[in-house]
């Protein structure tokens, strides 16, 4: 007997009256129409079924602190980051621990169970990267939490700024990062880049760095990243996060730029919630959105990924942990409306981000993990349109939350939720 049979299903790819069998975790098969006697049967009455969501770029050490000491009210990168220095004497591992659990309910209950968590390693106490490495433990049977080595002041520009990132990776974080930008010169930018590629490449390490997080479109780290990715054998294990200063560079040179990001295989993170809302804040008109090229860089054979960033803290004041918002602003900046544009960005909160982060197991295929979400809707489409409701989400074949459908939508007839407002005249 089965563990579990899902049957009646519509997937991603667009398959439909698809049955998932799921055995001691595992999904067993998937095919049409299979019937099978299972301890759990779930008819999904030809909704979506799709493997969990993946957020490639979080930072879950400062999630939930808005409003402490402050708010941020110019809301600037610069800012936030000043904001964040005056909070981090305030921290308790207790108070950080207790935000990200609670971070943590949220993102199961929207059928989020991968996340890539940037963890500032600039205190010497490390005091973050501890707490961090405490929730990892907690929620493993649950999320997938992968750390990442962050020097939010600069590797350079932060005393023992190496040295402590280091000790990070000694402690068992997974990834290491960067902050290019906001070293004190280009040159010192550059050299950052330099460094940690060599010690990821030493280390046997990944690498996901915060690259040209800026208006300006001499920041051009991503160029030197993509140099050092070739240079050391790291092709498909580096990652250039946010990129906004693409959007203010001259095409001629994007078109050169975009062909060594190919050759490097960097992965890219768009953050679209907080990249339109803090990008373009000393334009008057027009203002720049901010955000890098996601469909030319899809075009150009890149693997690009939408991440969520920041939820209720020095940076974004907004969030809730929802992967379909984050795609929904995505596919509207990125004017990604047609039906192939929004399968991309469907697939950039799903597919690629689970590559980008090396997930094992991830997909609804035969020998994979049973992780997978329940969605009212039909399709990927009407996902994204209505930000569906995740009727189930399932981790390893056991059911770890459920949402009830809404009584009634304003959905045309025959839709998920339809209910009919008007009489008949």
């Amino acid at each position: 007997m089965l563990d579990l049979l899902i049957h009646n299903a519509s997937l991603p790819d667009g398959r439909k009256n698809m049955s998932v069998a799921v055995q001691d975790g595992k999904i067993a098969e998937v095919s049409e129409g299979l019937q099978a006697p299972a301890a759990e049967v779930v008819d999904a009455q030809g909704l979506l079924l799709s493997p969990p969501f993946v957020d490639p770029h979080f930072h879950m050490d400062a999630t939930l602190s808005y409003g402490m000491p402050r708010v941020n009210e110019s809301g600037t990168l610069l800012e936030g980051i000043a904001l964040w220095g005056e909070l981090k004497p305030q921290l308790t591992h207790e108070a950080l621990v207790e935000r990200a659990l609670a971070y943590c309910d949220w993102a199961v209950a929207r059928g989020l169970l991968a996340i890539r968590s940037h963890v500032d390693t600039s205190d010497p106490s490390l005091l973050p990267v501890e707490a961090m490495l405490d929730v990892q433990k907690r929620v493993a049977p649950y999320i997938d939490l992968q750390l990442v080595a962050f020097p939010q002041d600069g590797v350079l520009r932060t005393p023992g700024g190496l040295d402590n990132l280091k000790r990070a990776l000694d402690l068992g974080v997974d990834v290491v990062g960067g902050i290019p930008h906001f070293e004190r010169t280009m040159a010192d930018g550059a050299e950052s880049v330099r460094i940690l590629c060599e010690l990821a490449a030493e280390r046997g390490k990944r690498v996901d760095m915060h690259c040209d997080e800026s208006d300006d479109p001499m920041s051009r780290h991503v160029e030197t990243l993509a140099y050092h990715t070739q240079r050391l054998g790291l092709q498909g294990r580096v990652t250039g996060s946010h990129l906004t200063s693409m959007h203010s560079m001259d095409n001629y040179y994007v078109s050169k730029l975009m062909a060594l990001m190919a050759e490097a295989q960097l992965g890219v993170v768009s953050n679209p919630l907080i990249n339109i809302t803090i990008q373009g804040r000393h334009d008057s008109y027009p203002k720049r959105r901010g955000m890098t090229r996601v469909p030319e860089l899809m075009a150009a054979g890149l693997t690009v990924a939408f991440g969520h960033d920041c939820v209720m803290d020095p940076w974004y004041s907004l969030g809730s942990g929802d992967a379909l918002e984050v795609a929904s602003m995505g596919l509207h900046v990125a004017q990604m409306t047609s039906r192939a544009g929004m399968q991309q960005c469907f697939d950039a909160i799903t597919l690629n981000p689970a590559r980008l982060l090396g997930l094992q197991g991830y997909g609804i295929e035969q020998g994979a993990n049973a992780d997978f979400v329940l969605l009212h809707a039909k399709d990927p489409f009407e996902a994204l349109r209505l930000k569906a409701t995740r009727l189930g989400v399932w981790r390893r074949g056991q059911r770890i939350a459920s949402t009830p459908a809404p009584v009634a939508s304003l959905n045309l007839p025959g839709r998920p939720g339809s209910t009919t407002l008007l009489s008949a005249r």
